[in-house]
């Protein structure tokens, strides 16, 4: 009876141990596999990634190139500079639908009391990015650091100084810090040694002292891109319309004003008008069009 009853202990460790051998091969294996995975991801050809650009809508606020300041944020605010042509003015309204009753008809008659003027109006269109091919390739020791409030009131080195001394601190994660640079919307930080970077993004969310408060910032792998191809398409303005063929009859100021009563009448199928900016003749102009949630 004790013969038998060691015979059945013997098979069962003997079961258990060809179990624990089998899983120790099968974990030996997925850790080649990831160990190769992670040599591949960092030796080999950069990897080609195809997406689309967000559509982002657009608005023009009466800035142009002659503006000496324009207003910054440390969150991204897309800008495209559009060229206005002499004898022109770009008018933006409240409401969309102003725009369109506007553009229905092409050519707009102003009354004034010694003459009248003729002029053109047209839709405005914007070259945009829609699709970019980009080559990218990670950055082992480089983050990016996201999440920054538009309110946040710092200049670019008070950031950067104070996001050093954060992620310098080896309690917080991180370590000495190499290279800093502010990009669109976030901070790219460069680390000295290896294994910061990914210990930081292991990690991912932070609570950073910045301006006298505790701000959620989320860290994520920084990856170095090249644009390979990218498709431009033209997006049309909901809200603008450009008027063209304005005579030289007025000067800058007063012509502001009679465009500006004209496109508000409602009899003319205009309204509550934005802003307005004119280009008179022998001159030219470069309108700044931002986000509109910028």
């Amino acid at each position: 009876m004790l013969t038998v009853l060691l015979y059945d202990i013997l098979q069962l460790v003997s079961q258990a141990l060809h179990a624990l051998l089998e899983e120790q091969a099968r974990l030996k294996m997925r850790l080649q596999e990831l160990q190769q995975q992670r040599k591949e991801l960092g030796d080999s050809p950069k990897d080609k990634v195809l997406f689309s650009v967000p559509r982002i809508p657009l608005v023009f606020r009466g800035h142009t190139q002659q503006d000496r300041e324009m207003p910054k944020s440390l969150v991204s605010n897309l800008r495209i500079h559009c060229p206005l042509p002499a004898g022109s003015a770009l008018v933006t309204f409240d409401d969309p639908k102003v725009a369109e009753q506007v553009l229905q008809q092409k050519e707009h008659t102003i009354d004034m009391e010694e003459c009248r003027l003729r002029v053109q109006v047209q839709p405005l269109e914007l070259p945009m990015v829609t699709t970019i091919q980009v080559s990218s390739q990670m950055r082992s020791q480089r983050v990016l650091v996201s999440g920054f409030p538009a309110s946040l009131s710092l200049s670019e080195e008070e950031l950067l100084d104070k996001l050093e001394i954060f992620f310098g601190k080896t309690k917080n994660g991180g370590g000495d810090v190499e290279v800093r640079e502010l990009l669109q919307g976030s901070v790219m930080l460069g680390f000295a040694k290896e294994g910061v970077a990914q210990r930081l993004c292991q990690i991912g969310q932070f609570r950073v002292p910045l301006g006298g408060q505790e701000v959620p910032l989320r860290v994520s792998p920084c990856m170095n891109g090249e644009i390979q191809k990218a498709e431009i398409r033209s997006q049309p303005l909901s809200r603008s319309v450009l008027v063209l063929n304005i005579p030289d009859v007025l000067d800058g100021p007063e012509l502001h004003d009679v465009l500006e009563i004209h496109f508000q009448k409602p009899t003319r199928g205009g309204g509550e008008v934005e802003a307005l900016t004119v280009i008179p003749q022998g001159q030219q102009g470069l309108a700044v069009f931002t986000s509109e949630s910028g």
